[in-house]
């Protein structure tokens, strides 16, 4: 998300709540930017390692740049605190900031455009407020501050909570419905309508599908047999790539070419907190009657650092 919000990484910010000072506060500078600590409680700063969440709001004058509540559904951005080595990084400004604490940081065009034609000389495509004489205000509230290994810590709790949360809605399911599918011992349900041939699918092998994805409330948030949701195709990926949600890349490697089956998925193994699109909220347990229509050899991986979140709804 935090991408999107600024077309550099060197932007960003946060929305100050309602918090006010007895006095102006004093302009302070690092590394190519001013800061002002608008809010400050008790509390360790950050730290490299650390990983932290905030809020961010960036202008430019009257232009919006950036809004984390507008843009990320009112959750704060999740991040992990880096060394900045280099000059106008917002993130210059974290290891002053404890949890509940606000700031505001000015960065100039002026030193941006320095930066980026010592950095990057042939970029010619540059957004159209990034010009001389502008700056940039942005706005940081910081939410939380962990050590990586609370933050890991507190992410599990969170997920086991939410998992058995969503396990006793689908016992509930299963009764009304009269199910009884197969669970593993990551929580993922399963039920084989037709067993197909040959060895299970191994990770590695690319695989090419038919399904159908349902919220227990029976609302269809994507299929690639339905023409409404505009890509009628079979769907193939890599098993165990990473390239799918969780759920199903251990879905499926319990199946065979030919194989029918319905996956249950606790949000923890399919898109967690996050909501993807108006038919999927966040926390959404979700179910897909799937078909193995052809299995091969794997093919070529991707390239790193782009994993594609499959089944991706379309609306």
């Amino acid at each position: 998300m935090i991408k999107r919000i600024l077309p550099i990484a060197m932007l960003s910010a946060a929305i100050l709540g309602n918090t006010s000072c007895k006095h102006e506060a004093e302009v302070k500078k690092v590394k190519g930017i001013e800061y002002k600590i608008l809010k400050d409680v008790p509390g360790p700063n950050a730290k490299v390692g650390d990983m932290i969440e905030f809020h961010i709001l960036a202008k430019c004058d009257t232009l919006t740049l950036g809004d984390s509540r507008r843009d990320n559904n009112g959750k704060p951005v999740p991040m992990q605190v880096q060394e900045t080595t280099d000059v106008a990084q917002f993130q210059s400004v974290f290891p002053f900031l404890s949890a509940g604490d606000s700031a505001v940081v000015t960065i100039s065009c002026d030193t941006m455009l320095a930066v980026i034609k010592k950095t990057n000389p042939n970029q010619s495509q540059l957004p159209p407020w990034l010009k001389a004489g502008n700056k940039v205000t942005v706005t940081i509230s910081m939410v939380s501050v962990k050590s990586k290994e609370q933050a890991e810590a507190d992410a599990k709790a969170a997920s086991s909570k939410q998992a058995a949360e969503e396990d006793k809605a689908l016992q509930d399911y299963f009764t009304k419905n009269n199910l009884k599918p197969t669970k593993t011992a990551s929580g993922l349900y399963y039920i084989i309508s037709k067993e197909g041939t040959g060895a299970n699918i191994a990770a590695g092998q690319m695989v090419s599908m038919n399904y159908t994805g349902k919220l227990l409330n029976g609302t269809t948030f994507d299929s690639n047999l339905d023409s409404a949701f505009k890509h009628k195709e079979l769907f193939k990926f890599p098993v165990g790539a990473h390239q799918v949600i969780p759920g199903w890349d251990e879905g499926v490697m319990l199946l065979k070419k030919g194989s029918k089956a319905t996956l249950f998925v606790v949000s923890p193994l399919a898109y967690g907190d996050r909501a993807m699109g108006p038919l999927l909220p966040a926390n959404s347990t979700l179910m897909f009657d799937v078909e193995v229509v052809d299995v091969a050899a794997a093919a070529a991986p991707s390239p790193a650092g782009q994993p594609t979140p499959v089944p991706a709804p379309q609306h």
